[in-house]
């Protein structure tokens, strides 16, 4: 076998049906759909296309759920499955290789950090990740609102926590200006914080901020950069897992430009374990996600969503993905019977192929494919066997996956976390100068003082002798040596 890769001119080769179906580069910014039950083979699908974007100069993100795909930075090893898979495919230039890959990890574990502020998350985000309900979030855009008037920065978790203590504590003076502040409201979000901080969420906000330029970059082969997403720890906190990928999604749609259609994309952007996007999401974050979907295809992007079944996509969403790769779904229960009749519905009819028997029949490694061609038509769906990945299927190991980071290009530049002037500081000095000029107050109004002329008639000699003597001594033993000394004076007489 050959030991370079050769790109294929009329796109990337998804697998053979009736003929050999292609993925044409000029409409793979119009999203797509990678589904199937577990086992099937999406992990592999997603694994070939990520290649054959990586040597059109594609660049990719994708999220490593099981760590599975960390391989795909590594050259492939001959297989007898492997090689009788494209012999019967036809592939003859098929070749083992590596990938140009870069490693991220929120927690900075097993790739390059990945960090963003608290003000560019935003309110709205930052309500999602928290789950608050429609008072507390109210609360937390009074807290942004209130950081931006002040010109402090809200970076890390602890710029958060100090502004809402500050605006609990000073709600009074506050709510004239920016609204009513619930303080049971401040309280409940403070819990959540304690509960993302738990989650490992206080790695993910700070700085270096991830700049999304250097997700978007090509090798000096001009094969484009594979970004891999360690997401098996992050999969233990999903809304945590979810909200980084729509913030990341939001953050490529606005700060991209306009290019309009392409040859090819500019960056694509793989979606693993959808369902977690939609799940027990406001119907006001699934019409932004639709949005993002729609528009962001004219800056150059291709979205890819991986997930178990049609159904977990809304169909808003559903129906603006073009290109379909459905792996075998099993029809156990009346929601994948549902799921069945979905695909077969939504798939370009076959007249040779029946779409609904087929789909529970797939072998693994075997799927029904529907790709975009001319005009943006959808190709008719066709059984088709998936070529396999020119790389290594299956994970790394520790050495192979430290060699990759040790040869990064972007070694150093966010390893080390920056603590610069912020909320938290510029809020600790405020607190300092006020009980300062609380401390100075307090000593002039005891200076200025005037005494009562009013009182008791006359005291004694000895009775203001005493108090004089007491107000000399400040201590509590001086009081206590007062009392034992001069007490016998007054029982005495």
């Amino acid at each position: 076998m050959k030991e370079q890769v050769k790109v294929v001119n009329n796109g990337i080769l998804i697998g053979l049906g009736e003929e050999k179906v292609f993925l044409d580069p000029a409409f793979a910014n119009r999203h797509g759909l990678i589904a199937g039950a577990t086992g099937t083979g999406k992990t592999i699908t997603l694994q070939v296309l990520a290649e054959g974007f990586s040597r059109m100069g594609v660049p990719v993100f994708l999220s490593d759920i099981k760590g599975d795909l960390s391989g795909i930075s590594q050259k492939g090893k001959p297989h007898q499955k492997i090689d009788e898979r494209v012999s019967k495919i036809g592939i003859e230039d098929f070749a083992f290789a590596s990938n140009p890959v870069v490693f991220w990890d929120l927690f900075g574990e097993q790739g390059h950090p990945v960090r963003t502020t608290i003000s560019d998350m935003g309110p709205t985000l930052l309500a999602r990740l928290m789950n608050l309900n429609e008072t507390q979030e109210g609360v937390l855009n009074i807290i942004f609102e209130f950081a931006d008037d002040e010109g402090m920065l809200l970076l890390d978790l602890k710029d958060l926590r100090s502004t809402l203590k500050f605006v609990g504590d000073n709600a009074k003076s506050i709510t004239t200006s920016y609204g009513n502040i619930n303080k049971a409201s401040i309280g409940a979000i403070q819990r959540r914080l304690l509960v993302l901080e738990q989650e490992g969420a206080d790695q993910f906000f700070g700085e270096p901020e991830l700049e999304l330029n250097d997700f978007i970059k090509t090798d000096h082969e001009g094969r484009g950069y594979i970004n891999i997403l360690a997401a098996d720890k992050l999969m233990h906190s999903p809304r945590l897992y979810a909200t980084f990928l729509l913030w990341l999604l939001s953050e490529l749609f606005e700060e991209l430009p306009e290019v309009g259609d392409l040859e090819k994309p500019r960056f694509v952007f793989f979606f693993d374990e959808a369902h977690l996007l939609f799940k027990e999401a406001p119907n006001a974050l699934i019409e932004k996600i639709e949005m993002v979907v729609r528009l962001i295809r004219s800056k150059g992007v291709g979205i890819y969503f991986i997930t178990q079944s049609p159904l977990d996509i809304p169909e808003s969403v559903l129906g603006q993905l073009g290109n379909r790769v459905q792996h075998a779904l099993r029809a156990f229960t009346p929601r994948d019977q549902k799921a069945v009749r979905t695909v077969a519905q939504t798939m370009r009819t076959n007249p040779n192929l029946d779409t609904q028997k087929v789909i529970g029949e797939l072998g693994v490694g075997e799927a029904l494919v529907s790709v975009l061609q001319d005009k943006g038509i959808p190709s008719m769906v066709q059984q088709t066997l998936i070529v396999p990945p020119a790389s290594q299927i299956g994970p790394v190991d520790k050495n192979e996956r430290q060699a990759v980071m040790d040869s990064s290009w972007l070694r150093g530049r966010y390893d080390q976390t920056i603590d610069r002037l912020s909320a938290y500081e510029s809020l600790q000095e405020r607190s300092k100068r006020q009980i300062e000029a609380a401390e100075a107050a307090s000593k002039i109004q005891k200076e200025e003082r005037v005494p009562k002329k009013r009182g008791r008639a006359r005291q004694s000699m000895g009775e203001a002798f005493l108090k004089s003597a007491m107000r000399a001594i400040g201590s509590r033993l001086g009081r206590q040596i007062v009392r034992g000394i001069l007490g016998s004076i007054f029982r005495g007489r």
